[in-house]
């Protein structure tokens, strides 16, 4: 298989290029991300109307991946809770090597093809769930094992890879292939897969979260007051929407604990 991602980068001898050369090479590359996830947006609907569809009807959302791919992963598991209101256990990242590798690489752990379903059956995952395995390059033994393993026990499989075809497509119900090129540092996936892996996620869980409801109007309804910053966003949102002054939407904020509880108990 022949991967973009690890072909050779088109800029010659950046180590001996000024701080602004490589700046605006790195620019230069970043520009041709999201047109590169614009041709992949059918493939995202897709995507994201199946996993909302089995979320609907009580299934989760996991996603797989190994090092860059598998932090991108946690991360937009973990921001689902505060910005939505779900539950921790609605959508859940799992990274090759355990919350160890969040932080640390663990040596070869991203070549183990039986570890992920193990993983995932710490969760007690299902035919009711969704799994969408994460992997720049398309060829990761512990996303392909794991997807392999799901789509026998009827779980939907979808994957967000940055090359076309492969083995993690062959394993995906519903694949999205953002093809972005080379990187500007030879085979340094953090940097434009990883930027359109993060896009894409984006869009699949906001996607996702607004057709099981958790976004009234363009607003986070449901979002955790977990700081100064979120309960002053959400007491503007209370007044906006009840046209009540400050004081008296701070009040009903901190009593009912959302946005949404606030102006529904409030009509």
């Amino acid at each position: 298989m022949k991967r973009v991602t690890e072909q050779e980068s088109k800029y010659k001898d950046i180590d001996k290029m000024s701080v602004m050369e490589v700046l605006e090479g790195i620019n230069n590359e970043d520009k041709l991300v999201p047109l590169a996830v614009e041709k992949a947006l059918p493939q995202i609907e897709k995507l994201a109307t199946a996993v909302a569809e089995r979320m609907k009807k009580g299934g989760r959302l996991f996603y797989i991946g190994a090092g860059t791919s598998g932090r991108l992963g946690v991360v937009d598991a973990s921001e689902c809770p505060p910005t939505f209101g779900v539950p921790f256990d609605w959508v859940v990242g799992i990274i090759a090597g355990g919350d160890t590798a969040i932080r640390k690489a663990v040596e070869f752990a991203e070549d183990d093809a039986v570890q992920a379903w193990k993983d995932l059956q710490e969760y007690d995952i299902n035919e009711k769930d969704c799994l969408v395995g994460l992997a720049a390059s398309g060829t990761t033994p512990y996303v392909v094992g794991g997807l392999n393993t799901a789509r026998q026990q009827g779980v939907l499989t979808g994957c967000i890879i940055c090359n076309e075809g492969g083995p993690v497509v062959a394993e995906s119900d519903f694949p999205v292939e953002v093809v972005v090129g080379p990187e500007f540092l030879t085979g340094s996936t953090r940097m434009k897969s990883g930027t359109a892996q993060k896009l894409v996620l984006n869009m699949l869980s906001t996607t996702v979260m607004i057709q099981l409801g958790r976004v009234k109007g363009n607003k986070m309804v449901d979002m955790q007051l977990t700081n100064h910053k979120l309960v002053d966003r959400g007491t503007h949102m209370v007044m906006e929407e009840l046209n009540i002054d400050e004081a008296q939407a701070a009040e009903l904020l901190i009593k009912y604990g959302s946005v949404r509880k606030a102006v529904e108990a409030s009509k």
